[in-house]
């Protein structure tokens, strides 16, 4: 039996094993990340593919990084405001650590503090 490849394998991969949160360039030069390019992406896709998107990113919020989590998130915010608010609600009493990059600042913050500042917009 072959292996059939699905339309952003490579994409939500990068998206689950993310280390660092960016939705910019980072640095001096302003360089992408390579999750940030994958978000970006899938993103785009989801006009396309939100029907097939949706439940791999949803899947995301229980087995990515921290980072990759709160990406799937945004992205399920795009795609239906109340499936955002959904996943927001399940990640907000997570403690995992992300790494943030804003330009050239790098910070930190928890997957539950992200959540909780983004249910209360």
């Amino acid at each position: 039996m072959l292996w059939k490849k699905h339309a952003f394998d490579d994409e939500l991969r990068q998206l689950s094993d993310a280390d660092t949160l960016a939705f910019g360039g980072v640095g001096i030069a302003g360089t992408l990340l390579p999750a940030t390019k994958a978000y970006f992406a899938v993103e785009e896709g989801l006009r396309e593919h939100g029907d097939e998107l949706r439940p791999l990113l949803e899947a995301l919020l229980d087995r990515a990084t921290p980072a990759g989590r709160v990406y799937a998130a945004e992205l399920l915010t795009h795609a239906d405001a109340a499936a955002g608010r959904a996943a927001w609600r399940r990640l907000e009493g997570q403690s995992g650590e992300i790494k943030t990059f804003s330009g050239c600042i790098m910070s930190s913050t928890t997957v539950a503090r992200y959540a909780e500042e983004r249910l209360r917009e």
